[in-house]
C-alpha cells in the first residue's frame, strides 16, 4: 500500500511527463548578490520538486539557469525564485528568454562560466548561523570547537574571494584540501554545505 506522499509524488511525475510533451525551455540570468548564498542548491531542489529539467551554474554576471517543462511549472519556478530565495540572496534583476527545448532528463549543477563582464555582487562575510553554532557547541559533532565552521548560510565571503565567479577555486580556500566527509558534503546539492 502506498502512502499519500508516494501517491502525490507519482501524480506529480505523471503530470510532468504529460506537460513535457509540450515543453518550454527558459534561460534565466539572476543578477545581484546571488553567489555564495546557496542559490544553486536552492534552484536544484526547486526544479526537482516541480519536476523540471535543465541546469544551473554561476557566471561572471550572477546565476544562470536553463529550465524546461510545462508552462505552469515554469511560471511557479519563476514565482518561487522571487518569493522564496535563499535568506541572504539579494536579487537585483532577472532576465528571461525562451530557448529551444532539449528534452534532457533531470536537473544538474554545472561548472561555472567565466566569460563576459564581471558584474556579479559578492555578499559580505556573514556571522555563524544557528545550525553551525549548534555544530561547534555539540561535543558529539565532528566540528566541535572547530573555529572555521561555515555553510551556505554563513561564514566568510568577501574576505576570501580572489575572482569571480564565486567558487572554492577562486577563493583563498583553494589551497586547503578537504577531508572525505567534508568533500561529501561539498559535493551533495541537498547538503547545506554544498559548495560552501
Amino acid at each position: 500500500m502506498h502512502d499519500a506522499a508516494q501517491i502525490a509524488d507519482l501524480i506529480r511525475k505523471i503530470e510532468s511527463v504529460i506537460e513535457a510533451q509540450g515543453a518550454t525551455r527558459w534561460r534565466i540570468l539572476i543578477r545581484g548578490a546571488v553567489q555564495g548564498v546557496g542559490f544553486r542548491p536552492f534552484l536544484y531542489r526547486l526544479a526537482d520538486e516541480l519536476g523540471l529539467s535543465g541546469w544551473v551554474n554561476n557566471s561572471l554576471q550572477g546565476v544562470c539557469v536553463e529550465v524546461e517543462g510545462g508552462e505552469k511549472r515554469l511560471r511557479e519556478f519563476l514565482a518561487r525564485i522571487d518569493r522564496d530565495p535563499p535568506p541572504h540572496a539579494v536579487i537585483d534583476g532577472l532576465d528571461r528568454a525562451e530557448v529551444e527545448p532539449t528534452g534532457e532528463a533531470g536537473f544538474a549543477i554545472r561548472p561555472s562560466e567565466g566569460t563576459g563582464p564581471a558584474t556579479a555582487l559578492i555578499m559580505p562575510d556573514l556571522g555563524p548561523c544557528a545550525a553551525c553554532v549548534s555544530d561547534v557547541t555539540d561535543p558529539t559533532n565532528r566540528r566541535y570547537r572547530y573555529p572555521f565552521t561555515s555553510c551556505t548560510r554563513c561564514g566568510p565571503r568577501f574576505s576570501i574571494i580572489e575572482a569571480l565567479p564565486y567558487d572554492r577555486a577562486t577563493t583563498t580556500m583553494k589551497g586547503f584540501p578537504m577531508c572525505a566527509p567534508c568533500r561529501g558534503e561539498y559535493g551533495h546539492p541537498l547538503d547545506r554545505r554544498f559548495h560552501a
